[in-house]
């Protein structure tokens, strides 16, 4: 069946970094793009961006871009999110999505900036 695991949340204090991994199995990961959401406490689910197969990536808020990066490695099945100079306002669970069928969601992954 399909599956998105994602890992490598944890806490960091503002200013830090996290790499955030989701690893795809069930369908056939090189042939789709992979969105990136996250939710903050008492928020709606909200939309950081994509990459494309073949990694062109696609921000939805451009205030992001100069800090995380979105990457893949299609060989491991594996979609990346670097987050660099991290702030508290980045709180939240972090979710990656596959467009495959109806639609797939990872369990997502904590992340908490706090000294």
């Amino acid at each position: 069946q399909v599956q998105l695991v994602e890992s490598g949340g944890g806490l960091v204090q503002p200013g830090g970094s996290l790499r955030l991994s989701c690893l795809a199995s069930g369908f056939t990961f090189s042939w789709y793009d992979i969105d990136w959401y996250r939710q903050a406490p008492g928020k709606e689910r909200g939309y950081i961006g994509k990459i494309s197969p073949h990694g062109h990536v696609t921000f939805y808020d451009g205030s992001l871009e100069g800090r995380f990066t979105i990457s893949r490695d299609n060989d491991k099945n594996t979609a990346y999110l670097q987050m660099n100079a991290m702030k508290p306002e980045d709180t939240a669970v972090y979710y990656c999505y596959a467009p495959y069928g109806s639609g797939y969601w990872g369990q997502g992954t904590q992340v908490t900036v706090s000294s």
